[in-house]
């Protein structure tokens, strides 16, 4: 079997991160701009962004989750809101991914048969774009988990960090040393998921 396709089986979701990485903040950075990169976008549009986050840039952000939280959550829960914030926290880093909107309008404009299609193909460039970096983090050694705390967060964010107007925020990427086990993984029978003709 392909060294990528044993990589992809050990692209897991693992919660329990650290900080122990051998990989330099820059070697990361590095290595997430190259899976971003080298993702494909239809009609070569790159619309994907990313913004990493190290440090208190990291932290930052998970305060404004928990914020942005807690007047949403039940008082009763959100202890628990708490810990799993605190969990993600505890990672190195996170990346950010957005969707740059105005290529997408622009495309609409320039190829108006394909006008419906195109914030389609910019949510799966996006999604590709984040299972590569994702991919790639894991092939480096390091543990992440995807979270979705858009829109309730996109304020907040484009505040702190001065970001475009026309990047909407789709998915935050965790990452960071494994400090503990993915849960065991269950799949669909094939028949459920595959046909093959001939």
């Amino acid at each position: 079997m392909s060294q990528f396709l044993e990589t992809l089986k050990d692209r897991r979701s693992f919660y329990a991160l650290g900080h122990d990485v051998k990989l330099s903040e820059e070697e990361i950075t590095e290595l997430i701009k190259d899976a971003v990169k080298n993702s494909p976008t239809a009609f070569n549009a790159q619309s994907p962004r990313a913004v990493i986050l190290f440090g208190e840039a990291h932290e930052k952000l998970w305060d404004i989750v928990e914020e942005a939280l807690k007047p949403v959550t039940p008082a009763e829960v959100f202890p628990n809101t708490q810990a799993k914030v605190a969990g993600f926290r505890n990672a190195l880093g996170t990346v950010m991914f957005f969707k740059e909107t105005d290529t997408v309008k622009n495309l609409q404009e320039q190829f108006t048969l394909y006008a419906d299609n195109f914030p389609d193909w910019a949510e799966q460039s996006n999604g590709i774009a984040t299972a590569n970096a994702w991919t790639a983090l894991t092939a480096a050694g390091l543990g992440a988990n995807l979270q979705h705390y858009n829109p309730i967060i996109d304020d907040a964010v484009a505040k702190e960090w001065n970001i475009p107007a026309n990047w909407q925020l789709r998915s935050q990427l965790v990452f960071g040393s494994k400090e503990g086990e993915a849960n065991e993984k269950e799949f669909l029978a094939d028949d459920e998921r595959f046909r093959v003709f001939r």
